[in-house]
């Protein structure tokens, strides 16, 4: 029989692709092994995958295996998606449990490889005795505070958003409790007791595979191996295999969207500012005007993805935005005064293509860690302006530990003033300090690609990785 990889993703956009792409390199480098994908349908928006996903099944070996939908009790409401992720996926354990089932009548599954989100199928893997390991999606720094977090909670009484103070974590620069990830920030909220349960299931695994490379998190990698993280029993051994972006951009759109590469065509190299906020990252239509006019004053030329602000409506908080009408959110004149030197694109841009672009030569972004590391892979600079999530935090890390990124401030309600959104395209593309982040990126960029080759430390941490599969 043949040896099945099962990987289960976090339904999110973000997170289904680093899966896709950690099935990709296996296979690269493993062609015998067979990678199997258990894809969970939500009852809410996390992002569109069907095109995604069948672009992947059309170019690649990799099969998709879809679990029934699950449906959440009407009891069950949160203004965080990451709640609603964790719930959906506790119920999703009997059906991950039929599909190892109904995989192993033909296949030897030799690991379930799961994001953190997944944490309760956990117990399906230790029930069937399959090797359960994490795959963390985000950065090391990211895994260090998560398996830190259990130790933060014993230290004190209060939530981290009524904490007006700096955290120590093992391998972090001073972290401000209210930076940590957005569901943990109050720790009487239903996020906050999953976040904390993850935190203290993870050393129960065989091992956490990190999208990130050594070089580039070298000291949070360090306190984590060291087991500074995770003081009261053994860390799990830490594979660092990346950076691992998507090769490609179909996640979605269609070849209109390609509009904006032929734009860039016509650009000068390394002149225009790319802004863009991920599959989620939504901003209100005030804020909307606010970037407009930073941008318009700030003289340099942009690509700008716009999509719809979030809905006033509660019951559609969760569901897909619709297109954005760009004459009624964007100051009046704003494309006309522009056009000689911008291009708005609605919804979604090729991500990957936009960053490697020649024209391209600063990226303002949410934090979103695929985000991130496309960037560097690109070798382009960045403003950090988080949104959601663990952003904030990435924020801190990006601009005072890695150094490839300006910081944009924003007011005590998160509120950007178009005077700071000028202020930093600026500072990036024509300041000194800009220059110094562009220097250091390129560093980071050329790290990134000796890492990927063989005998480099993600390489070598891969063949670690197959051979703990393989022993005995």
């Amino acid at each position: 029989m043949e040896d099945a990889i099962i990987l289960y993703p976090s339904p999110a956009i973000g997170h289904l692709i680093s899966m896709v792409e950690l099935g990709k390199l296996l296979l690269n480098h493993y062609p015998s092994l067979s990678i199997k994908i258990l894809i969970t349908t939500l009852p809410y928006n996390a992002g569109s995958t069907d095109p995604y996903i069948n672009h992947v099944s059309t170019t690649t070996s990799i099969t998709f295996h879809h679990l029934p939908t699950i449906s959440l009790p009407s009891s069950i409401s949160s203004t965080h998606h990451e709640t609603l992720a964790f719930e959906c996926l506790c119920l999703n354990n009997p059906n991950v449990h039929q599909a190892l089932v109904s995989i192993s009548t033909n296949c030897t599954i030799r690991a379930l490889i799961m994001d953190f989100f997944c944490t309760p199928a956990l117990s399906v893997a230790a029930e069937l005795k399959v090797p359960a390991y994490y795959f963390f999606t985000c950065g090391a720094s990211s895994l260090a505070s998560f398996l830190y977090f259990s130790t933060l909670h014993r230290s004190t009484n209060k939530s981290f958003k009524d904490l007006n103070t700096y955290l120590d974590i093992p391998g972090l620069p001073p972290i401000l409790a209210t930076d940590m990830p957005t569901p943990t920030l109050d720790r009487n909220d239903k996020a906050y007791e999953f976040f904390l349960n993850v935190s203290n299931q993870f050393p129960k695994s065989a091992g956490i595979i990190v999208n990130t490379f050594e070089l580039l998190e070298s000291r949070s990698i360090n306190a984590i191996t060291n087991g500074l993280c995770v003081p009261d029993e053994p860390t799990p051994p830490i594979y660092c295999i990346g950076p691992l972006i998507a090769t490609n951009s179909q996640t979605s759109g269609d070849g209109g969207s390609y509009e904006c590469l032929m734009w860039l065509n016509s650009q000068p190299s390394q002149s225009v500012v790319f802004l863009c906020f991920g599959s989620l990252g939504l901003v209100s239509a005030k804020q909307l005007k606010e970037i407009a006019v930073g941008l318009e004053r700030s003289g340099q030329r942009f690509l700008w993805v716009v999509r719809s602000p979030p809905s006033e409506d509660q019951s559609k908080r969760f569901l897909a935005p619709p297109e954005p009408d760009l004459d009624l959110l964007l100051p009046q004149g704003f494309l006309d005064r522009t056009k000689e030197r911008g291009l708005v694109v609605k919804s979604w841009a090729p991500q990957v293509a936009v960053l490697n672009h020649d024209s391209v030569g600063g990226f303002v972004t949410h934090c979103g860690w695929n985000s991130v590391l496309e960037a560097i892979c690109a070798g382009v600079p960045m403003v950090a302006w988080p949104l959601y999530a663990e952003q904030r935090f990435t924020r801190v890390v990006l601009v005072d530990e890695m150094k490839l990124a300006l910081p944009m401030k924003e007011s005590e309600d998160k509120f950007v003033s178009a005077a700071e959104v000028e202020k930093r395209v600026r500072d990036l593309m024509e300041s000194e300090e800009g220059s110094l982040v562009r220097m250091q990126v390129l560093t980071m960029k050329a790290t990134a690609e000796a890492a990927m080759i063989e005998g480099g430390s993600s390489r070598v941490a891969l063949s670690k990785l197959v051979e703990s599969w393989t022993r005995g």
